[in-house]
């Protein structure tokens, strides 16, 4: 409605006017008149508010009627319109009332038949509602179905995705109330049961994998033996192509080594248990509190491989306690690289690192108790092989063999202890015969074997050996602790231990073998065949000490060349000597009792003697006959150094007799006697020149030189010659001037005989007898 103004307000008009002017306004305008009804009762004056609306009800009846008036007409036309319209509206009634009746009777069956189809259609939607529950039932006890035939037949996995598939994808479409709670109650049995069950696997698996592992700790350190056996028939037949190359480069032969490295891919154990625990237990996301079970199971596994039984000795219970430890650690390095990080590196290194701290442990205990070289041998290899299988897992070993090195004194200790048993033990079953030998692999065993031949021809059968059985029993047992001392020091780290190969193998040569012969040669040896005997082993010795050094620089791999460099002299010369010495020392003693003789020489004789006095026949013969004998057993070297020892002795003695009391005085033909006694001994010498060499004869006959020397003095024209220098250096320096003194004081000439004859020959005498006068007395002066 159009909004009317109210005209102005004089003013001076009353309250009242104005109160009713805006009454009339607010209800043109539409307003609310409860604000004017509240304010008439407020003031006490309702009646004054009535009169206005009755006041404005007066002046709008005025208004209607004009506007009636106005719209009188157009209003008489429009009742006139609308009756006709009510007689064309019961024509239209009328025709509905036909029209409904026709449709009525048509759309009766029409309905009916609506009726059916929509109770059908209703019935095919329930139809195919129960068909889809009916296909996801079926699914469902199809995967149950599944599920069941899997854990029937132990596949968990595919158990446990049967049943995630379930819960996933049926649990909430499951039209079923009764598979709904069969399945919320029956799922978390399943997994319970699957869990328990593989619990029980892995826990078989852990008993299984304890013996798996000692069983594959034995086999790995057995490979690594074998392949370690295949490394020393290659050094061999390298050191052999080494000495074929030194005899000739042209005959050498090359061949092209194949290793067979299958050996520790041939190592093959069942994980399958383990990772199908670690597989289900990560469908089950239980994956971090396997790790946690696994690593602190093999903790302990790991712990108790490590008792050590007190009532096993260590020798028989140290393979398979080192096997367990390193059947542990293989498993454990496949478990690493393929166990898609259920242990992590970390964890493997800290075992290995408290492995390691009690594998060191027990073995410095045990090395400690141990009083046998070979006890500490055997278990060393073992170790070095635990080692050697280790370290190709990649597992840190050097502690290992430090605690080896750290034991090697001892061990040489130990080991040159028991040689020094045994050497006793072969010295005194020696009965100082030559060695007999009926066949050739006697001679190969007891002399090839040490490189103790003079010949490579080979003798005939039977054979004598020029040593006792002393010789290659003594040089098996230092053969046999080069090949421990190798074995030892070798596969421990250290590459170049020759040094300290040869460093014990002196020791065992200068202070155990040295020191058993020299005992032996000093408490045991009682006649010259004897005492000939252990010269000619000592002779046989040093041929075998060059070998034990080749032997030693050979399994040391060390090329023979750099071995012969540094050589050193014969570590047995102690025993040499001394049985030289005792051989020499018997001989004289024979030789002393047929010097005997020598007093019934005739001093004062008047015809020179023209073959030589009695004593030296014997003396010559007992030459004679040591020489043949000797020959047979003795080198020529050592043959040649007794035989001057002896000669120089016989010397002496000679010259003792004139010296010592019983002679009185003697004279010139005396004298030629002695000379020719002389001559026949030199002799001697010289006829050896064919069985040693003229070089050496001339060294025996050297060896009778102050005798000569003496009689030459005394046979001479001139005897004061000898205080020349010139000429005592070169003619007779080998005599002692005291000596030839008390000598010269002892011969007389001819003529001092009672009966003696006069003439020229007496004047030349006594010329010679002033000349050694004068010699005397200067000989005294200077004394």
């Amino acid at each position: 409605m159009r909004r009317k103004v109210v005209p102005a307000v004089e003013n001076g008009d009353s309250a009242d006017k104005f109160d009713q002017v805006l009454l009339s306004a607010a209800i043109c305008n539409g307003e609310d008149v409860g604000p004017f009804v509240r304010k008439g009762f407020a003031s006490g004056k309702p009646e004054t508010v009535l009169l206005h609306l009755r006041y404005f009800a007066r002046s709008k009846e005025s208004e209607i009627e004009d506007v009636c008036r106005a719209h009188y007409e157009d209003f008489i036309t429009a009742v006139d319109d609308l009756r006709s319209l009510l007689s064309d509206v019961d024509s239209l009634k009328s025709s509905l009332s036909n029209s409904n009746s026709q449709l009525q009777s048509v759309a009766v069956p029409l309905l009916t038949t609506l009726d059916s189809f929509v109770e059908a259609r209703n019935k095919c939607k329930n139809i195919t509602l129960a068909i889809q529950s009916l296909r996801t039932c079926v699914q469902l006890v199809e995967l149950c179905s599944r599920a069941n035939r899997h854990l029937s037949e132990n596949n968990f996995y595919m158990a446990l995705k049967c049943v995630d598939s379930i819960e996933r994808e049926f649990m909430n479409k499951t039209p079923s109330t009764t598979l709904r709670r069969m399945l919320e109650k029956q799922i978390p049995a399943i997994r319970s049961h699957i869990e328990r069950r593989i619990t029980k696997e892995f826990g078989d698996w852990l008993v299984e994998i304890r013996v798996v592992s000692r069983n594959l700790g034995q086999l790995a350190i057995g490979q690594a033996s074998a392949s370690r056996q295949r490394e020393e028939e290659l050094r061999i037949k390298q050191r052999q192509a080494e000495e074929q190359s030194r005899l000739s480069l042209r005959d050498c032969v090359y061949a092209l080594e194949e290793e067979d490295d299958d050996g520790f891919n041939g190592i093959r154990f069942d994980l399958t248990p383990l990772y199908r625990a670690y597989h289900i237990n990560q469908t089950l996301g239980l994956e971090d509190r396997f790790k946690k079970y696994y690593f602190e199971n093999r903790k302990l596994q790991l712990t108790s491989d490590f008792q050590v039984s007190s009532m096993t000795p260590f020798l028989e219970s140290h393979q398979t306690f080192f096997a367990q430890i390193a059947g542990f650690f293989i498993v454990e390095d496949r478990v690493l690289r393929t166990g898609g990080k259920l242990v992590s590196k970390m964890e493997v290194e800290n075992l290995w690192d408290t492995a390691m701290s009690k594998m060191c442990s027990v073995l410095e205990d045990q090395f400690s108790r141990m009083q046998t070289a070979n006890h500490l041998l055997l278990i060393k290899d073992y170790v070095s092989l635990l080692s050697v299988t280790l370290r190709r897992y990649g597992y840190p070993v050097e502690a290992l063999l430090d605690v080896l090195s750290k034991h090697r004194d001892k061990y040489h200790e130990l080991l040159l202890s028991d040689c020094r048993k045994q050497i006793t033990e072969a010295l005194a079953a020696d009965k100082f015969e030559q060695m007999y030998m009926k066949k050739e692999y006697e001679y190969s065993m007891n002399v090839l074997s040490f490189q103790l031949q003079t010949s490579n021809i080979m003798p005939a059968f039977p054979y004598v050996a020029p040593f006792s059985c002393t010789v290659p029993d003594c040089c098996r047992i230092v053969r046999s602790f080069i090949e421990d001392s190798v074995s030892f020091m070798s596969h421990g780290g250290q590459l170049d231990f020759y040094d300290v190969v040869k460093k014990y193998l002196d020791r065992l040569l200068t202070e155990v073998l040295d020191g058993a012969l020299l005992k032996l040669i000093n408490t045991s040896i009682g006649g010259v065949t004897q005492a000939m005997q252990m010269a000619a082993n000592m002779a046989v010795f040093e041929r075998a000490c060059d070998f034990f050094f080749r032997h030693a620089a050979q399994l040391s791999g060390i090329p023979l060349r750099m071995a012969e460099r540094g050589r050193r002299l014969f570590p047995l010369t102690k025993a040499r000597d001394a049985a030289e010495e005792m051989l020499s020392g018997l001989l004289k003693q024979k030789v002393d009792g047929f010097l005997l003789l020598i007093e019934n020489v005739n001093w004062m004789a008047d015809e020179p003697l023209q073959s030589g006095n009695e004593y030296v026949h014997e003396v010559i013969i007992f030459l004679e006959t040591l020489t043949s004998t000797a020959q047979q057993i003795l080198p020529v070297q050592v043959l040649k150094r007794v035989l001057q020892d002896v000669l120089c002795h016989i010397s002496e003695m000679i010259v003792g007799a004139l010296l010592g009391e019983s002679v009185k005085r003697f004279n010139v033909n005396a004298v030629m006697a002695l000379n020719v006694d002389i001559q026949m001994l030199e002799s001697f010498a010289e006829n050896q020149a064919p069985l040693l060499s003229e070089a050496d004869a001339g060294q025996l006959k050297a060896a009778l030189a102050e005798s000569r020397q003496l009689v030459n003095l005394l046979l001479s024209n001139h005897p004061e010659n000898f205080l020349n220098p010139v000429i005592r250096e070169r003619s007779y320096n080998a005599l002692d001037y005291r000596k030839v003194v008390t000598i010269s004081e002892k011969m007389k000439d001819q003529t001092d005989r009672l009966f003696g004859s006069f003439g020229t020959r007496g004047a030349k005498q006594n010329t010679k007898k002033k000349s050694l006068d004068a010699l005397i007395k200067r000989l005294k002066d200077v004394n």
